[in-house]
């Protein structure tokens, strides 16, 4: 028996270590080794490799490289034959906000035939069956941990930030932070990396270098006096070798915010955006900012940023305006008006136009675009369709964008003006492909003012594979291949 003994190998460890900055001194690598390295000790446990993650977070394993590293090489790629990890308790393992991701990498390592041994709960006894239950409460404790940190830092910055101070972060443009002592008094300015060094001492904002604090105020009076374009402002400011934001040249984003930036009128705003224990970032409502006005020196009036405000949300609204359906056909109708006709080369070359690109993006095409200019015609067309189909069925039933005749049939009416097409005249259908509707029945119109129905033309939807179908009347063959009487085509539908 003893020489059995003496032969048996020995249990086989990694440790794993985790220390986040927010940890107190109790919780260092150092003293979470002193403990679990004990705990080998006394249950003769060999620790062959340590993984030390310094610094990093555990909500989740993004940047715990060590805590990779150890999971790849000696869990799934067997670098070394080991018995156990060794960690000294749940939290240090990870404080997943899913507690399912605790568990799965437990159950990774014991998949691999490697248990994770938490040193403070230790082994599980052969019976001991709450251990598993012990287990859950402590994933639970650790996430429910930092949701509470989170929420008690969220409401001190907050706090801070109500009394008109900086609750963290870097500075805006043409801005640096200054110390204030405990009376609020200004002690320095801060440098980047610098911080404050007493819990009761605060930080503020400060108008910053002269050619920053230079380039904002130009920006507003170019914008709010000059009325230029955000893009005209930027290539004025490069042109001129104005510093920018990070050191690369200015863009019309980059104008637009510091146009948008409160902060230059001496207003500090704290939690636009939120991003809580690793969620992505995410905007905040307006009416869930904390403000307050008056809380440093400006470098712009209140007055100017205001009014810049206004002139930001009346282009908006107008660029919204120019950029809906509406606005777009509206626009296309002027040109056509005055021109007589459309053309690609023509919308191009309009002056406050859209592109072509972005009629055919939210339109799908162009001629498609045309046609909502003739809402009005096109709806009329439609309804006396319908009502010479209505007088040859026994019943007819309106869905919105189709009809059904008896109960059997569905068909989409789709009247379509011409398109000039050069010298001749484009007529542009689109299928219905929806399995609502059984037939999209095309009704090409004539121009020149009457636009009178020139036939019928029937899309079946199980044997159409094009999207968009145009005709030209330079091809009238094409017409008389698909073109049908009505009444005929009704009386033979509706006797099915």
């Amino acid at each position: 028996m003893r020489w059995d003994r003496s032969q048996r190998r020995k249990k086989r460890a990694v440790a794993y270590y985790r220390h986040s900055a927010q940890d107190r001194q109790e919780n260092s690598v150092e003293i979470q080794q002193d403990q679990v390295q004990a705990f080998a000790r006394e249950n003769d446990i060999e620790i062959i490799r340590e993984f030390a993650d310094r610094g990093k977070s555990g909500l989740s394993t993004e940047d715990r490289h060590e805590f990779n590293e150890m999971i790849r090489d000696y869990i799934e790629g067997g670098a070394a034959e080991i018995d156990y990890v060794l960690v000294l308790d749940v939290s240090r393992w990870g404080r997943f906000q899913d507690t399912d991701l605790s568990a799965y990498y437990t159950g990774l390592c014991s998949v691999h035939g490697v248990r994770v041994v938490f040193t403070t709960i230790g082994f599980p006894r052969d019976d001991g069956l709450l251990h598993g239950l012990q287990l859950s409460i402590e994933r639970y404790r650790a996430a429910s941990y930092s949701r509470e940190l989170s929420a008690k830092v969220f409401k001190g910055c907050a706090k801070i930030a109500q009394q008109g101070f900086r609750a963290g972060g870097p500075p805006p443009y043409a801005m640096r932070r200054l110390l204030l002592d405990e009376a609020r008094k200004p002690v320095q300015p801060l440098e980047p990396g610098q911080h404050k060094s007493i819990q009761n001492q605060r930080v503020t904002l400060m108008p910053g270098y002269k050619a920053e604090v230079k380039a904002v105020k130009r920006i507003f009076k170019l914008f709010v006096v000059g009325r230029e374009e955000t893009k005209r402002i930027a290539a004025l400011l490069n042109r001129s070798g104005v510093p920018s934001p990070g050191g690369a040249k200015w863009t019309a984003g980059s104008v637009l915010s510091i146009l948008r930036n409160e902060v230059y009128a001496g207003t500090m705003v704290y939690n636009r955006t939120t991003q809580r224990l690793k969620s992505p970032r995410t905007r905040v409502p307006a009416d869930e900012w904390i403000r307050a006005e008056h809380a440093f020196p400006a470098i712009i009036p209140p007055e100017t940023f205001r009014e810049a405000e206004e002139i930001l949300a009346a282009r908006e609204e107008e660029r919204r305006r120019q950029y809906s359906e509406e606005g777009m056909a509206s626009r296309l109708g002027e040109l056509f008006r005055e021109y007589g006709t459309i053309s690609t080369k023509l919308v191009a070359a309009a002056e406050g136009m859209v592109s072509p690109a972005t009629y055919a993006k939210r339109f799908r095409s162009l001629d498609l675009a045309y046609n909502r200019i003739f809402e009005e015609v096109i709806e009329r067309r439609r309804t006396e369709v319908i009502a010479q189909i209505r007088e040859r069925v026994d019943r007819l039933d309106e869905y919105g964008g189709f009809i059904v005749l008896n109960d059997y049939i569905s068909i989409h009416i789709q009247p379509a003006v011409p398109l000039p097409y050069g010298y001749d005249a484009c007529w542009t259908f689109r299928p219905v492909l929806d399995v609502e509707v059984d037939i999209t029945l095309g009704v090409p119109l004539t121009n020149g003012g009457t636009y009178e129905v020139m036939g019928y033309l029937l899309f079946a939807r199980l044997l159409c594979r094009d999207r968009t179908i145009r005709f030209t009347s330079t091809a009238p063959e094409r017409f008389e291949f698909h073109s049908y009487d009505l009444g005929q085509v009704v009386d033979e539908l509706a006797a099915r």
